[in-house]
This record gives structure tokens, sequence and C-alpha cells, in this order.
């Protein structure tokens, strides 16, 4: 198993049953071991994620052969190969999108879904680039097809995915708008490059996009109310990308201009693409995007740490909708 001593067992937080924060409980677990094509990770820090929470209230199942245990993004070492990986060695740094099992001292991964530290950047910060920019990159670029000089609108701006958003968006020469909660989270969301930042308690986002010429692409993680909204706040042949329903899956909508001005309505999930869909976005990140981190052009915008055993207070930070960016959990 390479040079590193590799216990049987690890400390880790499960969800012991359904419900609010004070259902992730500390354990012990046996160490996986990684198969064909993996890698196995000592843990230095896992990142906190809305699809954590999700998993813990009972709404999100893990895929197959995935780990029951939360967490989908982490840092650390290498310490141990699968049969057939020869793009890793034991002892690299990396970050990585996880299956799940993220909240755990040591955790299995395909080892073509990690991607170096980078440069300048420590492993805290690292900790936080892969279900985000993975996220981002997928959605927005890929599945968005968002071009330079485009109207860009991000909902909850200051979030892990909206502070990414906007970062990547202003450095692909797009114009950046984005709703917030608050007048502090706004001002956050402008020093990170959007043109406009929309107090939603206090402001109409629609009529504000359409006295813009309304948006060429929307980013949405609220979905019930805000559909039709962000219908209305579409310009002519402009597209809507769903990524996840803090206001629920259901709702009355009139499709008819999504016809009658050519809209276009998509959505997707990360966890349960497949891996090779998720090499892939791996590999666009690592050419496309690598370099701008390396560069010191863009950076995850940190909120806060919590230690492993304190994942519970973490969830909890997250669900007030507090936060300015990123959560991590300290594992090591």
């Amino acid at each position: 198993m390479g040079q590193f001593d590799i216990p049987a067992t690890m400390r880790a937080v499960e969800i012991t049953q359904a419900g609010g924060p004070e259902v992730l409980k500390e354990t012990t677990r046996d160490v996986p071991k990684p198969s064909h094509g993996h890698v196995l990770i000592k843990v230095e820090y896992a990142g906190v994620n809305r699809p954590d929470a999700l998993q813990r209230a009972g709404l999100y199942n893990p895929p197959p052969n995935a780990s029951d245990l939360p967490g989908l993004e982490a840092s650390g070492l290498v310490v141990a190969l699968g049969d057939g990986v020869s793009t890793l060695a034991v002892g690299d740094q990396v970050c990585a999108l996880l299956p799940g099992g993220g909240y755990a001292e040591y955790v299995v991964t395909p080892a073509a879904h990690c991607l170096p530290v980078p440069n300048g950047m420590n492993l805290e910060q690292a900790a936080c680039l892969p279900e985000t920019f993975f996220t981002v990159w997928s959605n927005v670029f890929q599945r968005g097809a968002l071009q330079a000089g485009e109207r860009f609108l991000v909902h909850g701006g200051s979030s892990g995915i909206g502070t990414t958003a906007i970062q990547l968006a202003k450095a692909f020469g797009t114009r950046v708008f984005v709703t917030a909660g608050s007048d502090e989270k706004c001002k956050a969301c402008l020093e990170l490059g959007a043109e406009i930042a929309i107090n939603y308690k206090e402001q109409d986002f629609v009529e504000i996009m359409r006295g813009e010429g309304g948006a060429d692409l929307i980013l949405d993680m609220v979905g019930g109310s805000y559909i039709p909204q962000n219908f209305k706040a579409l310009a002519d042949d402009g597209r809507l990308v769903q990524i996840a329903f803090l206001q629920g899956p259901k709702v009355e909508v009139n499709f008819v201009q999504l016809m009658m001005r050519r809209l276009t309505f998509t959505g997707s999930t990360l966890r349960p693409q497949s891996d090779l869909a998720k090499g892939q976005i791996a590999e666009a990140l690592r050419s496309q995007v690598w370099p701008l981190l390396d560069a010191g052009r863009i950076a995850p915008v940190m909120d806060s740490g919590f230690d492993l055993a304190k994942a519970s207070d973490a969830h909890a930070h997250m669900e007030s909708s507090a936060h300015i960016g990123k959560i991590v959990l300290k594992v090591a």
C-alpha cells in the first residue's frame, strides 16, 4: 500500500436517521479500499454542500455503490492506488469530487475525478473547489453555453455556487447580475465582479433584468415561484438552467412564452451522472479553469471551518443562510 501506514478503521460522521443537523453523529468505520481506477485519499478538509443537507434530511439518496456517508468533495493526500491508476502517485496532494464519504478520515474516488491543488492555494481552499466548480462549469458553460458579452443572472449569488459562478463568468467576459438576501451579501457579490446585485427582499429582479434587456442565461437553485419569474426575466432566446429547488419543484407555469420567445429550460444534478461524464468535466476544468486558479485570477470565497465532530453545527450554519461562500470541515 505504498509508503503510508493505513489504519484498519477511521473516524467518520454518519447520518443516524433522516432529520435535522442533530442526526449527524461521529462513528468509527472501516477504511475503504480503492477498486480499479480509484484512489484512497487521506482527507484533510471536506467541503459542506446543500446536497449533504438534503441527504441528511432523507431527500437525496446516494447512488448505488456509493458510501452512505455524506460529503461530495475533499482535499488531501493520495495514500493508495487501485489497479489501473497511472495518472496519480502515492503522496500527491489533490482535491477531488466524491460519490459520497467525504465526512471521514479516508475516502475513495475515481482517479479521474481528482485535480491538483492549484498553485499558492492551501488544502482548506482546495477542498472548496470540486463540487461547485464541476457544477458551475457543467451547467453554466456546457449546458447553458454562456458566451462572452452575454447577460448572466445568478440566483443565490453569495452561496458557494454563486460566488464561483460570478468569478468564472466574469473571467470569461460576461456581464454578471445576481440576487442575494441582504445588503452585505450583495456587496460581497459586487466585490467579486457582479455588475448589479439585487436584494430580492427589497427589489424585483424581473423588473431590473427587463430594464437591462433581459438575461441571456439564468442559473437558478430556488425553483418554486422563481420559475415563472425567471421566464419573464429572460431575454428572447434566453436559457434557464435549474440546479436545485430550495422552494420546491412544483409550480404552475404558462409555457406559451417558451414557444413565443424561443426560451430553453433545462437542468441537471451532478451526483447521479456517470463516472465517465464527471471525468470529462474534470478534464475541461483542468484545461479551461485550473490555469485561472493557478494564476490567482479566481479563488474560492471562504466562509467558515468546523471540526469534523462539529458537522451538525456546520449544517445548522449552512441552513441558516448566514454564510457567504464555502463552509468546510477540518478532518485531519
